[in-house]
This record gives C-alpha cells, structure tokens and sequence, in this order.
C-alpha cells in the first residue's frame, strides 16, 4: 500500500528536523534557567537538562565540550574529570565557584556576564541601607513574635544627605552611587584602585585614595569588590574602630570580605550602627549562625540581590549568546 503523500511530507519534516537538531553543539545545562534562556538553547543548541536527558547530564564531566551554569562548582577535580571541555557560560559576573586557574591551564573559556544584574543588586543595597536606618529588622522580628512595637519605640532616621561610601566602582557600584546621589542627594566618595584617574565623570563624587578616607568620612559604606585573598577580612575590627559611630555598613558583593566576627563583636560594642548583608559566609543564613547578629538589629537576605526575574533572564540569556558566539567561532576554525 502507497503511503499518503501527507504522511511521506510529514515523514521528511521530522527527519529534516532530527538531522538539523544533530547538527547542533550539544551543551549541558548543570543547573535551572529562566525559561526564556531555556527556550534560547533549544532553539541553538542541542540541550542536556536535568528535565530532558538526566542520566547524559550526570555523563557531563566525561562528555561536554560546552556548559552553561548558574550557581553550579566547576572544581579542579570538574576540570581533570572532562578531557573535553572547550568553554564555561556563567550566569552572572562571580566566578569564584569555578576554578579559574585550573580552567586557564586547560585554555578552557569562562564566560560571565558582568554588569547584567547591576541594577538589582543596586536597588537591594537601598533597600537593606533604608531598613537598617528605618529599624525594620528588629521591628518585624518583634511583630512576629506577636509583640507590639508602638511607634514611639521606634528612632531611625534618614538616608538623605548622608555620605556613602563605595568601595569598588565597576558596573554595581556605579549604580549604588547614582541610586544615593540622584535620589537622596548623598554625597559620593569613591575608592577603586583598579580603575584609572579621570573615571566616573559624569557621576559626582569624591574619590578617596585610601580606604582610611572612606572609613573616617562615609556615613553607609558598601562593598562592591570579588573575594580574593587580598579581599578577605579586608573589613575587620580594625577598620570598624575607624569608622562613625552611626555608620551603616552593607556587604551585597561576597561573604568574607567583612569579617563576620568582628563585625558582631563591633555591633555588640556599639562601634558602627548597624549592618544589611546579602553575602554571608555561610550561604543561605542560619539561625544557628547569624542569630546573635540578628538580634543586634543586622539585616539578612540570601544573597539575592541579582535575583530578580528581570536580571535572571537578562543575565542567563547573556550567559547562553555568550556561548552560543564561542561556539561559532570554535566551529569555524
């Protein structure tokens, strides 16, 4: 029996289709991705997900040439295990739970996206900055223990006219200042060694050539620096001693640059005023840990400052195009 002329075009397509789809680089999605950035790579790649191929996804180490990951560890043992692995798409600016070095031994590519979640985080700095100013902290942990709080307990005070200082002027700190000085008309101070004289021109501020400037002169001080070995406990006991007694210190960019410690035994002694942390040591915050702090009036958010529908779909689509160019390129030569 002839096979209906519409069966044998449909019969075609499919082909054409699977043939088309194996001719696409197969990249491995280690984590979950806004479903935009997932609809990106089936219509670019051929995807591995938890959800379509689990037990292939599991084989990454011994088979991909391409990741894309979002909170995902690529350790040195990762990178030893996948003889061919060519590049790394990463959702987001941070890499320190990749291993860069053994990625730069192998020429292995990692690719961020930086500057996609500046606003977000940006915004999430005012908010923890208002709230420790505002008291909001120990105020809803009283409420919802079913204590009343009349509003005559409550003495906060407010941001505008207060000097900030933003230690680290890339892509989120810029957006800090133009968050403090647009709208609150909060005078900048800015310190970035990394960045040459003659930045930030249409931003007014005050550049400080030591982080001692920052500490005796800044009313919020907010940290906008990677985690690095010269980073770590860059903020310790020494340095809140140095600063106001009515400071608000924010921490938004990685746990361990303040360190936590003496940062509770600061508040404790009334050094600084209070604190607002999105990045912590230990991730996402415990009672167990951070209780005492909470109990000294310290705000704590899960580091969720990039985490808005907005910026996850921005940055993990960036992450995708990012690969999907690599890719090309690699393909053509």
């Amino acid at each position: 029996m002839t096979p209906h002329p519409t069966a044998l075009t449909s019969c075609h397509a499919a082909s054409v289709i699977r043939s088309a789809s194996s001719r696409q680089p197969t990249v491995y999605l280690l984590d979950n991705f806004h479903p935009d950035v997932i609809a990106f790579c089936e219509a670019n790649f051929n995807p591995i997900t938890q959800k379509n191929n689990p037990e292939e996804l599991a084989k990454w180490r011994e088979n991909a040439q391409y990741i894309l990951v979002r909170g995902s560890r690529v350790t040195a043992e990762d990178i030893a295990a996948a003889p061919h692995l060519k590049a790394i798409g990463k959702q987001g600016v941070g890499i320190d739970k990749i291993d860069a070095a053994a990625c730069k031994a192998r020429n292995i590519q990692i690719l961020n996206t930086p500057g996609i979640n500046a606003q977000a985080v940006a915004e999430l700095v005012l908010a923890l900055a208002l709230g420790v100013a505002r008291q909001l902290g120990p105020v809803l942990a009283k409420q919802a223990h079913g204590i009343l709080v009349p509003k005559e307990q409550c003495i906060g005070f407010e941001l505008r006219g207060r000097t900030i200082g933003i230690i680290g002027m890339g892509n989120i700190g810029s957006a800090v200042s133009k968050i403090f000085g647009a709208g609150f008309d909060c005078p900048v101070i800015a310190y970035d060694p990394f960045v040459p004289a003659g930045a930030w021109p249409n931003i007014p501020h005050e550049r400080a050539s030591t982080l001692d400037e920052v500490w005796a002169k800044a009313d919020i001080i907010t940290v906008h620096m990677p985690l690095t070995p010269e980073t770590r406990d860059m903020i310790s006991y020494d340095q809140m001693k140095a600063m106001k007694p009515s400071t608000i210190l924010i921490n938004a960019a990685r746990g361990g640059i303040i360190n936590e410690h003496d940062l509770e035994r600061a508040l404790s002694e009334k050094l600084i005023l209070g604190a607002g942390l999105d990045c912590h040591e230990e991730e996402p915050p415990s009672k167990d840990k951070y209780g005492a702090m909470w109990d000294l009036g310290v705000m704590s958010t899960p580091h969720l400052g990039g985490t808005t529908a907005d910026s996850q779909r921005a940055a993990g689509l960036k992450a995708a195009e990012n690969l999907l160019q690599f890719i090309q390129k690699d393909t053509t030569v």
